[in-house]
């Protein structure tokens, strides 16, 4: 079973709700099988190449107050706790401060990773960039630092960047971004089950559950 999540890298909500598929697909361990594949989606494609503070970015985005920021912050921080995930700063010494970056290099190595060596790679670089995000503050904007998560998740840091170069993995991604508007996605994760079967939002692993067997059922391998 294929499940396609369109994603950005500077989404809590998208590391949180791969959590709790994790936790669905464990329940289901015997029964379903599925493959994930992450597919771009740029929550802020105009973000500069200098980012803008996590914090303020929320607050201008979403007009809220800072206290509603630390409130909205706080909350996402305990359910990704019971995601299994983390949000929270990992480093050595004082935490620098929480950016968000632009991410469409980002995407373009992560769409190069499925095509060019396969999902279970491609997995493991998402999961490599969630954490050099979040859990390391690392400017994945910043072309060296994402080679070097490229070459960390053990891909090749050469091919990467070549691809970086490359007008045509721009395209891709530009199409990709493009399915994800012609399917009415405004916001992520949203989640493809066997291309039939959409799932929006960070869902409980009931949810998930429930949704794959649905699929299953109704349209049997």
């Amino acid at each position: 079973m294929t499940i396609d999540i369109f994603s950005d890298v500077m989404c809590p909500w998208c590391i949180i709700g791969y959590g709790q598929l994790q936790k669905g697909l464990a329940e289901l361990e015997g029964e379903i099988e599925a493959e994930i594949r992450w597919r771009p989606f740029e929550l802020n494609p105009d973000m500069p190449v200098e980012g803008e503070e996590r914090s303020e970015h929320i607050a201008r985005k979403y007009r809220r107050t800072a206290e509603e920021t630390r409130g909205v912050q706080n909350q996402m921080r305990e359910v990704a706790k019971q995601a299994g995930v983390s949000l929270d700063y990992k480093g050595a010494g004082e935490a620098p401060p929480a950016m968000m970056w632009n991410t469409f290099d980002a995407h373009k190595v992560s769409s190069w990773a499925l095509a060019a060596v396969g999902t279970t790679e491609q997995n493991q670089l998402k999961l490599a960039l969630f954490e050099a995000h979040f859990n390391q503050r690392r400017n994945i904007g910043q072309r060296d630092v994402l080679l070097d998560v490229v070459e960390e998740a053990g891909l090749d840091r050469q091919a990467a960047s070549a691809v970086l170069d490359d007008p045509q993995m721009a395209q891709h991604v530009r199409a990709e971004q493009a399915q994800a508007h012609d399917l009415n996605i405004t916001g992520v994760p949203a989640m493809i089950v066997e291309g039939k079967m959409l799932i929006p939002g960070a869902q409980t692993p009931e949810v998930y559950v429930n949704a794959l067997r649905r699929v299953a059922e109704k349209f049997p391998a």
